[in-house]
């Protein structure tokens, strides 16, 4: 929607802001100069510290358009239910042929001095952010099998084809493993089983021997003995590891 008053036609008369967090956002006022005269226009805001208005000041020629940007700092925080109360104001002023825009003053705009000051009042409106397209085409349930598992870019949606290979890898690998696990701990538990029994043989023979060798009634040399107890020793070791 257009303001149009005597001196300036400005569009459009709100301006919005496609609000977004953390990110500074502009929109531009368009000025159209309705008469054969120089018109001066000066902009405000009731919360300047939070727009930057280019420029602020500024001639527009006779039967000619200007351009303002208003641009609104990153805010870290949404207002309620996305309402604005900024307000600006854009005053406008026959001003003297030849004037440029370093020759606009505040006195120029001051009504108290009987200047015709124009002023037009612009609200602030923030707008939702635009949407994304959506990465999948709607489309009825017939056909949709062939469209589905290709995104927009042509490339095949990965995640629908690995699925399955992967349930089926997971399924039968741990049998797999299983029965490896099971025969390696009953070999070992024969392993052991038969360890131990070597070992009670081998201390009961050694208990014998050196009964004997107490009583004197055996011949057998001290190596023997001593070598007997040595494999009992190695057996014992290895059936701890095991």
């Amino acid at each position: 929607m257009m303001s149009t008053g005597e001196l300036l036609s400005i569009d459009p008369q709100e301006l919005q802001f496609p609000f977004e967090l953390r990110k500074q956002i502009s929109c531009s006022l368009n000025l159209s100069n309705k008469t054969h005269s120089y018109v001066a226009f000066k902009v405000k805001t009731t919360n300047p510290k939070k727009y930057c208005v280019r420029p602020n000041t500024g001639v527009v020629l006779p039967a000619s358009t200007g351009n303002v940007i208003v641009t609104m700092q990153a805010q870290k925080e949404a207002p309620p239910d996305m309402q604005c109360k900024d307000k600006f104001l854009l005053q406008s002023v026959v001003a003297s042929p030849g004037t440029a825009a370093k020759d606009i003053t505040p006195e120029m705009f001051n009504k108290e001095s009987g200047n015709r000051v124009e002023e037009c009042k612009l609200r602030v409106v923030y707008l939702a952010p635009p949407q994304p397209p959506s990465p999948v085409q709607e489309g009825s349930e017939e056909g949709s099998s062939s469209t589905a598992s290709v995104s927009d870019n042509g490339s095949l949606n990965a995640s629908e084809f690995t699925s399955v290979p992967r349930a089926h890898v997971k399924q039968h690998q741990p049998q797999h493993n299983s029965s490896d696990a099971r025969s390696r701990i009953s070999k070992l538990a024969e392993e052991k089983n038969a360890a131990i029994q070597q070992n009670k043989s081998l201390q009961q023979e050694l208990e014998l021997l050196r009964r004997k060798a107490r009583k004197g009634h055996t011949g057998i040399p001290l190596m023997y003995v001593i070598l007997v107890g040595l494999i009992g020793v190695i057996l014992g070791y290895l059936l701890k590891r095991t």
